[in-house]
């Protein structure tokens, strides 16, 4: 959210009862993570009428204030989820969502160099498998039929596809799809791969969805798991 797209997305958003259960946001919710831009993602997000479940992007935290803009979305009836886990019941079925950030690190074709880039770089690296093990633990303690990953960075080429390779390594990790697989989730959803691909899957073939903006190209998109009495 920015002064430029203020009521973009809050006529579909006012609607979206009509059409989906839930509502997962997979961060860089605000341009550069001030106050001002999370008063406008607030007015923007306020009285949706599913429940709304959000991790925070890198750009979030770029003013420093993501503790404020988690309190604020926290405040409008966002959950916020930061090596947290929360559990929906969703027309007769528990659906389970694991949420963590994430972090870069590369992937085994595409490596990340630690000793490279600037402090904030380093960082997001070294969260990256930090991440990864917080995600792997509430997937795996989650007592739910279906369990859904959602972070920002990527668990997964597949869905960087159309961004340079030369920035895979810091677009995400290979140890979130690893986290991902062992849970193992049913669907993994994540953003920051603004010139990626929608579809994609793990190495254990777990279906990734990456649902920025850019590449979506509509407000939200929808994605229907199926349930079955044998397995909830």
């Amino acid at each position: 959210m920015r002064p430029a797209v203020v009521s973009k997305f809050r006529p579909d958003f006012l609607r979206l009862d009509r059409h989906a259960d839930l509502l997962l946001l997979a961060g860089d919710l605000t341009d550069g993570g001030t106050e001002a831009e999370a008063e406008l993602l607030c007015a923007e997000l306020a009285g949706i009428a599913v429940p709304t479940v959000a991790v925070l992007g890198n750009h979030d935290h770029d003013a420093g204030l993501a503790p404020l803009v988690t309190a604020m979305l926290t405040d409008i009836g966002v959950e916020v989820l930061d090596g947290d886990a929360t559990i929906h019941t969703v027309r007769g079925h528990r659906i389970g969502i694991a949420g963590v950030m994430g972090g870069s690190g590369g992937f085994p074709t595409h490596p990340g160099d630690p000793d490279a880039g600037t402090d904030e770089h380093r960082a997001l690296l070294r969260r990256g498998r930090v991440d990864a093990e917080r995600l792997h633990r509430l997937l795996t303690t989650l007592d739910t039929p279906t369990r859904i990953a959602l972070t920002h960075f990527s668990p997964t080429t597949e869905t960087l596809v159309g961004e340079s390779p030369s920035i895979y390594p810091g677009l995400g990790c290979q140890a979130l799809g690893e986290a991902i697989d062992a849970g193992p989730a049913t669907l993994a959803l994540h953003g920051h791969a603004h010139a990626g691909t929608e579809y994609g899957r793990t190495a254990g073939n777990v279906a990734v969805q990456n649902v920025s903006y850019p590449v979506l190209r509509r407000t939200y998109a929808l994605y229907d798991l199926e349930t079955t009495a044998a397995h909830g």
